[in-house]
């Protein structure tokens, strides 16, 4: 049986209620520096991946389900908000996670904001490295922790194998505050087992809920960085045709990190979905930022698709330079 996530209390204030679900290898303590500023007005919690420090997998939870999963996050949200719905604030795996709580628990979802999500293991076929590792016979689960204990093993090393996530090298991603936290979040990895990360990861790779995206009725913000090295943003944009209430954003040159590359921006937008996100009504800047959609790939015909509320809002330009690395392992 898989136990409840233990909660991080960003915000304990009265207003709307916000679940704060961070990326494969990282931990809820990133989102003190980067949620949107709007939760820490309110009631906001960060909750952990399954595996992730401090949420240990027990052997009774092996292999991990999604029932489980859902039943254990369900649990979580009932017992620290009395029921209350929530918006789910997921970032790549934690938003793999929001969309299938929104899926299957639609009486706990307001709405949703998702920044670099994803809603099928594999990416329209693409394997991650750590999941080719971890099926390999007997020696890729081996590889897998050498790999990842060697990642996670000094300051350096773990920071390198995160530049990959942004785009912009220059964001605020290498200043004092950053490297401060995410030598925290390096932390918080060194306290988790390996071998539970690894679980969570063939769950993922073995799952998709693409064809349950019809179903969720909660209104939808998807944030997108067209520039994003680690979750395809042509993954991204098929989310968007295929929710039927999401207004999307293309940050035109942004990375995995989209709160990270565009704090203020992704701040501005997060603040005027959430006071009502009901109606579709875009929005994104006015001024120099152009609107997205005719003609753009996997965006839809016009940048609709689906139903009236369904649409891509405006593409964030932005003149940044280019970078490029490589991990072994990447966050997310």
């Amino acid at each position: 049986m898989l136990t409840r996530p233990p909660a991080e209390w960003l915000s304990r204030k009265s207003g709307q209620n916000f679940v704060a679900i961070h990326g494969l290898a990282m931990a809820p303590v990133f989102w003190r520096l980067y949620a949107p500023s709007e939760v820490f007005q309110h009631n906001t919690v960060a909750y952990p991946l399954p595996g992730h420090h401090p949420w240990p997998l027990t052997p009774e939870a092996l292999p991990l389900t999604t029932e489980a999963i859902v039943d254990a996050y369900a649990t979580a949200i009932e017992q620290d908000f009395s029921g209350r719905p929530v918006t789910l604030v997921g970032h790549s795996t934690g938003g793999f996670i929001s969309l299938l709580l929104a899926a299957h628990r639609p009486d706990l979802v307001r709405a949703v904001v998702l920044m670099g999500a994803f809603a099928c293991g594999r990416f329209e076929g693409r394997e991650r490295v750590a999941a080719r590792l971890l099926r390999m016979p007997r020696i890729g689960p081996q590889l897998f922790v050498y790999l990842f204990r060697r990642w996670i093993s000094t300051s350096e090393q773990f920071r390198w194998g995160s530049i990959d996530c942004v785009y912009d090298k220059t964001c605020p991603w290498e200043n004092p505050e950053a490297i401060a936290m995410m030598e925290d979040v390096r932390n918080h990895l060194q306290r988790a087992r390996p071998q539970d990360i690894g679980a969570l990861v063939n769950w993922i790779q073995q799952n998709s809920h693409i064809d349950r995206l019809r179903h969720i009725q909660a209104p939808v913000l998807n944030m997108v960085g067209a520039r994003d090295a680690i979750v395809p943003p042509s993954h991204q944009l098929r989310l968007s045709r295929l929710i039927p209430n999401v207004q999307t954003v293309l940050f035109g040159k942004a990375g995995h990190l989209v709160m990270v590359e565009q704090q203020a921006e992704v701040d501005r937008l997060f603040s005027r979905f959430i006071r009502n996100p009901l109606f579709g009504h875009a929005p994104g800047c006015k001024g120099d930022h152009g609107t997205y959609g005719k003609g753009a790939k996997d965006g839809g015909r016009n940048g609709r698709s689906g139903g009236s509320e369904n649409r891509i809002v405006k593409k964030m330009e932005q003149n940044r330079p280019l970078g490029v690395s490589s991990p072994t392992i990447k966050p997310g």
